[in-house]
């Protein structure tokens, strides 16, 4: 393991947990929208992580070595969550049908802001992690000076 594997194995951790507070956001912010692109209600959206990989020579080499194999994590693909949309009864809104009832996103704002909630304490963990390293190397750097 190089010596600042960890930190850059940390910092893609932080950059997959933005975006998934940036989709959680956009999830937040569309909780409401009756009519997006296709004329349906919004649907949610879902980060999905996955193993950073390397290059085929580079994980063949580490395959058969005995030196750290971890990469760091990426976001593989963002998906749309398949839940079925919520039914409110509404019959003024302009989009309700002939029922009175209204197409509403799959939203739910409370799981939203728990999800939030996880990843921030993910991404602040992150961060500890790269401060924790980085006095690590120092203080073995004031190990070298004496």
């Amino acid at each position: 393991m190089g010596l600042f594997d960890s930190i850059n194995i940390n910092a893609s951790a932080l950059t997959a947990e933005k975006t998934r507070i940036d989709v959680i956001s956009k999830n937040i912010a569309n909780a409401n929208t009756t009519r997006s692109t296709g004329g349906l209600p919004y649907r949610r959206q879902l980060v999905v992580f996955e193993e950073s990989k390397t290059s085929n020579f580079a994980a063949y080499l580490d395959k058969f070595s005995n030196s750290f194999q971890g990469k760091g994590v990426k976001v593989s693909r963002i998906v749309e969550d398949d839940t079925p949309y919520k039914m409110k009864y509404e019959p003024e809104h302009p989009d309700a049908d002939e029922n009175g009832y209204v197409m509403m996103p799959n939203v739910d704002v409370i799981k939203e802001m728990v999800d939030l909630i996880d990843a921030q304490r993910a991404y602040e963990a992150n961060i500890t992690a790269i401060n924790t390293t980085k006095t690590m190397m120092m203080n073995a750097l004031e190990i070298g000076r004496r």
